[in-house]
This record gives C-alpha cells, sequence and structure tokens, in this order.
C-alpha cells in the first residue's frame, strides 16, 4: 500500500477499532465449548496471547455467564457493566443477542487501546433491576473481579453505565483494598425509576479508589439527569480522587434512556471513549 497523507484522528481510530472488531469476530475461543455450556475453566492469559473466552460460573447459586475479549499482554481488564436489565445475551460464539449497550458495542474501541474487556451478562438470566445495589451482586461483582485478575496480571478497572452505574459503585464500595484501581461510572442512574434503586444506595461513601464520574449534558434520560452528577461526586468522600467529566453531543435513534440515543454516547464513541481512556491512562502510571 502506497504511503497516504496523515489522517485525522477520529479517522485513526475508527480504522483501529475496525481491526479489533474484525479480530474479535474471527479470533478462536480459547478453550472448548461444549454444547450448551460455555468454557466451565479456563487457562490464564499469557502475555502475548490474544483471544477471547465465553465462561459460565456459578455465583451465590446463579448461572453467571462472562465474555471476556483481550489484546496481547493488555495494560488493564475493565470489568464493564451494562446497563438496562442487565441482558445482553452473551452467546458461546462470543457474539452478542444485545449488542447495542455503550459498554459492549465499543469494546474494539477499547482493545485497540490495549485493554482486555470482562463483560458479564445477567446473573441467573433475569432481570438485575432492582438487585445491583444488593449485598448478594457486590459478591457477583467480585467474582467478575477474581476472574480478571486470574485471566491477567494486570490491574483492573471497574466501569458501569447507566443502572451498570450502581452494580459498578457497589462492588467498588465491597471489595478489599488493593482489588481493583479505579471505577469508572457514566450517566449514572441517580434518580428512582421502575427499578427502584440509585447509585446513592450503591454506598458511594465506602469507595476507596480513583473514581471518574461521566456525564453528557445531552442526556435527556429522566433517572440520570447530568445535573445531578455533581451530587454524585460529593457523596465519594473517601475516594483520593474524583473527576467530574462533562461530555456533549449524541444522537437519539432510541428511547431517551437507551442505547442510542445521547445516554449511550451514540454518535460520539470514540470521543467518549478517548475521554475515558485517557483518564484511565494516567491512573496507570
Amino acid at each position: 500500500m502506497k504511503p497516504v497523507a496523515p489522517f485525522p484522528l477520529a479517522l485513526i481510530l475508527g480504522a483501529l477499532a475496525s481491526v479489533a472488531l474484525a479480530w474479535v469476530a474471527s479470533a478462536a475461543p480459547l478453550a472448548a465449548q461444549p454444547p450448551g455450556r460455555c468454557a466451565a475453566s479456563l487457562p490464564a492469559l499469557q502475555d502475548g496471547a490474544a483471544g477471547w473466552i465465553v465462561r459460565d460460573l456459578s455465583v451465590n447459586g446463579e448461572a453467571q455467564r462472562l465474555v471476556l475479549f483481550s489484546p496481547p499482554a493488555p495494560r488493564a481488564t475493565l470489568v464493564m457493566l451494562p446497563g438496562g436489565s442487565g441482558k445482553i445475551d452473551i452467546r458461546c460464539d462470543g457474539t452478542f443477542g444485545h449488542p447495542d449497550n455503550f459498554l459492549v458495542r465499543t469494546r474494539a474501541l477499547w482493545l485497540a487501546r490495549g485493554y482486555a474487556v470482562l463483560i458479564p451478562d445477567a446473573a441467573g438470566n433475569r432481570t438485575l433491576r432492582g438487585r445491583r445495589s444488593t449485598p448478594a451482586y457486590a459478591a457477583t461483582v467480585r467474582a467478575l473481579v477474581a476472574v480478571a485478575k486470574e485471566q491477567a496480571d494486570r490491574p483492573v478497572i471497574l466501569m458501569g453505565t447507566s443502572q451498570g452505574s450502581i452494580a459498578a459503585m457497589n462492588g467498588a464500595a465491597t471489595l478489599p483494598g488493593g482489588e481493583i484501581a479505579a471505577l469508572v461510572l457514566t450517566e449514572s442512574v441517580s434518580r428512582l425509576g421502575g427499578s427502584g434503586e440509585t447509585v446513592f444506595d450503591a454506598h458511594p461513601e465506602a469507595v476507596h479508589v480513583p473514581v471518574l464520574v461521566v456525564a453528557n449534558t445531552d442526556d435527556a434520560c429522566f433517572v440520570a439527569p447530568p445535573q445531578d452528577a455533581p451530587k454524585i461526586v460529593t457523596q465519594l468522600v473517601r475516594s483520593p480522587s474524583v473527576r467530574l467529566l462533562n461530555l456533549s453531543g449524541g444522537m437519539l435513534k432510541s428511547k431517551p434512556c437507551g442505547s442510542l440515543s445521547p445516554h449511550g454516547y451514540f454518535g460520539i464513541e470514540d470521543k467518549a471513549v478517548g475521554a475515558i481512556a485517557d483518564w484511565i491512562d494516567a491512573q496507570l502510571k
């Protein structure tokens, strides 16, 4: 291929994401997957390894499926907790029945930046609404972090979006010191809706790691108004550092609280991932 003139950063990131997404789609699983059940156990990833694995666990007596994507020698592992009901229908071939959630659909962007990505499905294959702030789900988050550490000896960052921020906050509030390196909360549910819980029910006062709170000023979701983000920041009293990141923009192709909207950074994925990744990079130095 002949050399070309320099590309704008957005085009470069888009190309990297396309390559990473193609790799995600084509990579062979790291362990055999019997019909009807994905891998029950798997070897730890080694430096230089790349691929994906779907794994079934049993946590609190419930089936817990997760998928882990990893580039060679990941810089860190992002444990990503989607919003909504939490049901994303992870299949044994590493694809999703419900792929629209911000954290799910941007996985290639994170991989292109050198991060491993671990995404869980709904525990017990039932809705997580109303369950994410409970002690039982905190135990689930701890189990997910343990899997991340088993796969790669790298820092672990919890990241939640919308109702998934409740789960991420709950996990960060209950994990022992040193288990995670940081917490990222995006478009967090801060007002009561159908789930009957908010991030304030997940003990923000007990979080003791650096936190990034991200709010899109164009988010019109009634349970996650951007004007509540500063209140979330003020509740994180034990965190050694808290940053509020304000974004703007996005397109509306779903309901205001849906994934394909400013609430889910639809149309501004590169900008959102880039800004969040810059903060994570700074925490890893």
